[in-house]
């Protein structure tokens, strides 16, 4: 794949004209081109035969260099002896915005963390606006990873940032080997987008491929995405009804090949409809409101007239609350308009009970006798051609009374729908997944087939730890010596610290964070003694706000102030965290306790299924990191009855037990 518009020899760039330069970028563009980037192509190319002259015959250039990830394009790469620079341009520019900062920056952090042939080489970010009169001398410092800070350049500054970027690297061995740009170029770009990213980047047209990691360690997902679309090419042409379950490890990418799926199998002029549905409301909400930013943004990139009004109804279709779809079908009774609908985090549907209570006290139907899935099959059986349903299943994720596991799916499929072919994960049967006997039952018949490529197996949420899920697992099931062992292997990529003071925490997390890595608190939904260390878990987070705003907005996560909860943060992600620990699932006497705070005291949680539902709270907040995370345990207060130390002191030695390193100041 050819990610750049333009690419040449330093000094075939030199000799050749604008037109001929320009001409080559237009004709490879997807788009028509405005008369606007048409004059920054042109005022880009003048400084850069100025600026470059002293560089001919050592390196090479490349004009709007792709960016799948971030559904962008960085203006400039330059590949000069050992150092790849990643220039943004901003022209006519009067100053050198945070934004702009970030954006270059982000750029940089992409190329040296996605691109496997720049892992390993020197990459300075240079942000250069060229209305700036004034400027302080470029500076810049190496970060140990070979990823220099970035620099703001004025146009007449820009050859001495280069000269200073070559300078500042050519001591350091690991980053001193001049860069082959024919061995660059054949690396691979292995990414792991955000599921924000990953939403944006397939509503804009890209595939799971452009998108995903391709490397040996990680099942690729296209697989899996390409089995479901089988299945579907297979239904369609039969005229038959089927029903795929795909599982995986938190952070596997379920949610992302659901979306794969979804955004394949929509085409209104062969009215062909599928829908991502998710009961996961701040999911839904956060997804929603980023695919319809992200598509103003894009059209008024292109010079459309944006319209987000227009924009976010698009998205609707696109994506949906389980829940609204299931009242749309109790409304009306004809077959929905999608003939493939796609339920992610299925294990958390409801059981009988909890959707017969439902319908009785909301909907006021005192005779409905249906569990949520048995209802949601039900659905899509009213075509009388064809469906597919894909079912998304998260291991250890139950965290809401009522949610039945997938046994309901499997049952509703056993006892109610013979004629559906059922495909299902081969590791279905894993404890985690609370199939139950029904899955026993089901592989008896003929009608279902098992696929090793319906599991995913790895966690791609982090692209620096893939068993972390793995470790957070043992850690939870107090497996000490397992979890030691599992850090030990992951330790040197993901930073797990662990502190008694909140404050300390805080000052960690944002010297990790470069560009616009996002850090936010976290906490669990019965953290209610941590309050005094200035959590109030009862605030309301908006998940949109908390997700998706920068950091000038104080509802961001960026501010470290409102903590969000496991039903807010969950299916969704960050790049750092900080979990903060409370006394609601501390260690006792080598065990876990489980407990509730009502009134002034802590009360014990008898119920078993209760007690998984916390864990598995616990099991969400420490899953959402990307990157690191640091975990906050008070230290207590042995004033308060209710933050006694030894309601916490035993939870930070475990922690500490693990390996996990201290951080004091």
């Amino acid at each position: 794949m050819i990610r750049q518009y333009y690419d040449d020899r330093i000094e075939h760039f030199l000799s050749g004209t604008e037109d001929e330069i320009i001409g080559r970028l237009a004709g490879s563009s997807e788009f028509a081109i405005t008369e606007s980037q048409r004059d920054a192509w042109k005022a880009e190319i003048d400084l850069l035969k100025k600026v470059l002259s002293p560089f001919r015959g050592r390196g090479k250039i490349y004009f709007e260099y792709s960016i799948p990830r971030l559904g962008r394009r960085i203006d400039v790469v330059l590949l000069i002896e050992h150092v790849l620079f990643v220039l943004e341009f901003k022209i006519n520019a009067t100053e050198f915005s945070h934004a702009a900062m970030e954006q270059v920056c982000d750029y940089a952090l992409d190329i040296k963390n996605f691109h496997q042939t720049s892992h390993n080489i020197a990459v300075v970010p240079i942000l250069i606006a060229t209305g700036v009169a004034r400027a302080s001398r470029p500076t810049l410092a190496v970060g140990r990873d070979g990823l220099c800070t970035p620099v703001c350049s004025r146009s007449e500054d820009l050859r001495q940032a280069i000269e200073n970027g070559l300078a500042a690297t050519a001591g350091m061995s690991q980053f001193s080997r001049r860069i082959d740009p024919i061995a660059w170029e054949a690396g691979r770009y292995n990414p792991t987008p955000t599921i924000v990213e990953a939403a944006q980047a397939l509503y804009a047209g890209h595939g799971v491929a452009d998108i995903s990691r391709s490397d040996a360690a990680a099942i690729n997902l296209s697989q899996t995405s390409h089995r479901v679309s089988g299945i579907i090419a297979e239904a369609r042409q039969n005229r038959s009804k089927a029903i795929c379950l795909i599982t995986g490890v938190p952070g596997a990418g379920k949610t992302l090949v659901g979306l794969d799926i979804a955004a394949k199998h929509t085409d209104r002029q062969e009215a062909l409809h599928s829908v991502y549905l998710s009961g996961n409301g701040p999911l839904v909400d956060v997804l929603r409101e980023a695919l319809a930013r992200d598509q103003c943004r894009r059209e008024k990139e292109s010079g459309r007239r944006a319209s987000k009004v227009r924009a976010r109804s698009e998205v609707k279709q696109f994506i949906q609350n389980v829940h609204h779809f299931r009242d749309e079908c109790l409304r009306d009774r004809q077959p929905p308009i999608e003939h493939v609908a796609l339920f992610d985090e299925a294990q958390r549907a409801w059981n009988l009970e909890q959707t017969r209570s439902f319908m009785k006290q909301k909907r006021g139907d005192p005779d409905f006798n249906r569990s949520e899935p048995e209802f949601l099959i039900s659905c899509m059986d009213r075509h009388s051609d064809w469906a597919v349903v894909v079912c998304l299943i998260g291991g250890g994720q139950e965290i809401n009374t009522g949610e039945a596991g997938i046994a309901e799916w499997l049952s509703a499929l056993l006892h109610k729908f013979p004629d559906w072919r059922v495909y299902l994960s081969s590791r279905l049967g894993g404890s985690e997944y609370a199939a139950g006997d029904a899955v026993n039952a089901l592989l008896q018949q003929p009608r279902v087939q098992i696929f090793d490529d319906l599991h995913l197996s790895v966690s791609m949420r982090s692209f620096r730890a893939e068993n972390l899920s793995l470790l957070v697992r043992q850690l939870l099931d107090l497996d000490e010596a397992g979890a030691r062992e599992t850090y030990l292997s992951l330790a040197d990529r993901y930073p797990i610290k662990i502190c008694r003071n909140l404050v300390v925490a805080k000052r960690w997390i944002r010297q990790q964070a470069r560009g616009s890595e996002r850090y936010g608190l976290l906490a669990s939904s019965r953290a209610l003694r941590l309050k005094p260390e200035a959590i109030d878990i009862r605030t309301a987070v908006d998940p949109v706000q908390w997700f998706l705003n920068d950091r000038r907005d104080i509802r961001s996560s960026y501010y470290l102030e409102d903590a969000a909860t496991e039903y807010k943060a969950q299916g969704l992600e960050l790049d750092w965290t900080c979990v903060a620990w409370d006394a609601d699932f501390r260690r006792v006497d080598n065990h876990w306790g489980h407990y509730r705070f009502r009134g002034r005291e802590w009360t014990h949680i008898r119920k078993p299924e209760q007690q998984r539902y916390q864990k598995n709270a616990y099991r969400v907040l420490l899953t959402r990191a990307r990157q690191g995370m640091v975990i906050v345990v008070p230290a207590g207060d042995p004033e308060d009855p209710t933050r006694l130390p030894a309601f916490y002191d035993a939870t930070y030695e475990y922690l500490r037990s693990v390996g996990f390193p201290e951080i004091r100041q």
